[in-house]
């Protein structure tokens, strides 16, 4: 197992819907932790390399409904 580490910025405001999102995307493949950060403005996601990509990441993002921006 590659642990990696990535931020991302939210393209939207936080709000309950989202949080929400975030909240389920805890489940996806591959995916370790996904955490706001404290300024409620980014992602920081926690994955497993030998299992996704980068971009393979993303896209499982925003297949979520979490719409976040590669910093």
């Amino acid at each position: 197992m590659t642990k990696v580490q990535l931020r991302y910025a939210l393209a939207k405001p936080l709000d309950g819907e989202l949080l929400k999102r975030i909240s389920d995307a805890h489940g996806l493949y591959g995916f370790q932790r996904l955490q706001v950060t404290p300024s409620l403005d980014a992602l920081i996601v926690d994955y497993d390399a030998s299992r996704l990509s980068r971009a393979n990441v993303v896209s499982a993002l925003h297949g979520a409904g979490i719409p976040v921006i590669a910093q």
